[in-house]
Formats: C-alpha cells, structure tokens, sequence
C-alpha cells in the first residue's frame, strides 16, 4: 500500500472536451430541454436559510468548549458550509437571478460566502468560467493538479495528506498556476467578509470564527462530501474526464453529482439537472458514472492507477483572455 502510483504523467489528448459536441446533438434532438435554463425561484431562499442557520449556530456554539467546536464545526458546520461552496457554484453560472441581473448573482454570492468564513465567491467566478471552457486546458484549467502534485502525492498516506489539504491547493493552486489581477468584485467579496467577520467577533468573540473557517476547511478536504472533488473528472476509466454520481447526497449539494448534465448544460440550475438526464436519458445511462462518493476516495488514495496525475489534459490553441 506504500508503492509510488503507476502514472507518471496526465493524460494528454488531442480531442476537443466532449460536453460541447453532446449539448449541440441533444439539443437538437430534445429542444426543449432549453426551457430548463434560466434562475432557479427557489434558489435565494434556500441559500439564504443556510446561512441564517450558520448565523444562529455563531450564537450557540460561543459557548462550547474547544473540543466541541471542532466536533460541530466538523459534524454540522462544515457540511452546510460546504453546501454553501456548491451553492456559490450555482450561483456562478447566473442561475439565482439570470443572466440580465448578473451583479446580483454576485452580490448574492458574496451573502452565501458569508459562514464560510474566507472569502470565497469572486474569486471562484474568475477562475470556473475557465474551468467549462477550457475543460482539462493545461495552464487554463486551475481544477488541474500541478505537476508537483501529481510527482509527489502518489502514495496512499500522500494521497490522504493531499486529501486533507485540499482546500489549500484550490486556493493556492490558481495564483502558481494561472494568475489573474486582482478585480473590484474581489475586493468587494474581501470587504464584505471582513466586516461580516467583525460583527460576529464583536457579537460573540473567536470561537464562532473558528467554528465556520474550521468547518469549511476540515469539510472540503477529508471528507465523505468532498469525494465529488475527486469524482467529477479524475479518470477512473481511460479516456472518461466527467463522471456522474445519483445518489443522496445529491440532495445537500445543490445536485452537483449531476456533473456530466452540468458540464453539457451549465446554465441549467441544479435542481433542474434531474430532468435533463430524464429527457436524455439514452446519452447519460451508458456513460460510467460513480454510485458513492466515499468509494470514490477509498478507491483514490488506495489505487495506484488513480491519483493527482489521473487527470485528461489538453493543449488549447486559444491564448488565455487577459
């Protein structure tokens, strides 16, 4: 269980990503799966509970020994928290007041961003639009591990500490990787968190702080709910980047496991996801997909085909967009 991982490379191709040939050909076959784009109603109510109920939390866990904050922050914090991040993803793609009220779906992001304690939503925005269209794209694509990754965490207990500091590498990962000058919204998001922060400090001291950054941090990294890190494009089949999971979690991720739906139709809210797949159904049935997130990362840190470098890269003939 110790060897080095097989793979000492990603794997190149030199195909185009397959979601932009599909969402013509389903189009074309089921037009109406165009009446499931747009906002989702529903959506800013949802969010806006969640935080309220983290807000809430702030307040009764001031109290709490150390030891339990950590045990919350872990057990009930961090899987809204986490919730949240995917909720921030949604919002991302316009879908919680459309596309011709776009500065509110980032103002409303930056309300979402509020218990995860960091900031968080304006900086995902930058990076994720590159994410869809230049799917695997080598110094495009920030979802993409470095090489140094790939070199050095290819060993079961790497792979678990690679797990663990996940968060860290999705923060750090873009400013190596792909670095883009600071923007207004970012400095918004920052100013926002910071006073959001503040208030709370004044209101009920440090451990509520702790609470919601330990919470978000501990809950995206070794975590049943962050298999769908790993799950959504790591090749676990040769010559597969996108992977759909239908399971229950499903229900407090904003439907994220719908990864191959989201990726052919990113302006589709999650909620709606389900039913492309149902109208569609002969193009997602056949296709491999995972049936649980935490066989996902057992598989991960335990295979030693699959790891780090277990990623489709591509090269793009586009120059990056200053």
């Amino acid at each position: 269980m110790g060897k080095t991982g097989g793979r000492g490379d990603f794997e190149w191709v030199y195909t185009d990503q397959p979601h932009t040939s599909r969402r013509k050909e389903i189009l074309a076959k089921y037009p109406e799966i165009k009446s499931l784009m747009g906002p989702d109603p529903q959506l800013k109510w949802v969010v806006s509970g969640m935080v309220i109920t983290q807000l809430v939390a702030c307040y009764m866990v001031h109290t709490l020994s150390w030891k339990w904050i950590f045990f919350w922050a872990y057990a009930f914090g961090g899987c809204i928290n986490h919730s949240l991040t995917l909720a921030i993803h949604d919002i991302s793609h316009n879908v919680a007041f459309g596309n011709k009220l776009a500065k509110w779906n980032r103002w409303f992001a930056m309300w979402a961003n509020v218990p995860i304690g960091l900031p968080y939503s304006a900086s995902f925005k930058k990076y994720h639009i590159d994410h869809h269209r230049y799917l695997g794209g080598d110094k495009l694509d920030v979802d993409i591990p470095t090489d140094i990754e790939g070199w050095f965490f290819c060993t079961p207990t790497r792979k678990v500490l690679w797990l663990f500091l996940q968060p860290f590498f999705y923060a750090l990962r873009p400013l190596v990787v792909n670095p883009k000058p600071v923007c207004q919204l970012e400095i918004q998001n920052a100013m926002v968190q910071l006073i959001a922060d503040l208030i709370i400090y004044y209101l009920w001291g440090l451990k509520p702080i702790v609470y919601l950054i330990a919470g978000s941090v501990l809950c995206m990294g070794l975590h049943p709910i962050s298999g769908h890190f790993i799950a959504e494009h790591y090749m676990f089949l040769k010559g597969h980047e996108t992977y759909s999971y239908y399971g229950p979690l499903n229900w407090i991720t904003f439907n994220v496991g719908y990864h191959m739906e989201h990726h052919d139709f990113p302006s589709i809210p999650g909620s709606k996801l389900p039913q492309v797949k149902q109208i569609a159904a002969e193009y997602y049935d056949s296709l491999p997909q995972h049936t649980s997130w935490t066989r996902v990362l057992w598989d991960f840190v335990f295979d030693d085909s699959i790891g780090p470098y277990a990623r489709i890269k591509r090269e793009y003939k586009l120059v990056k967009q200053e």
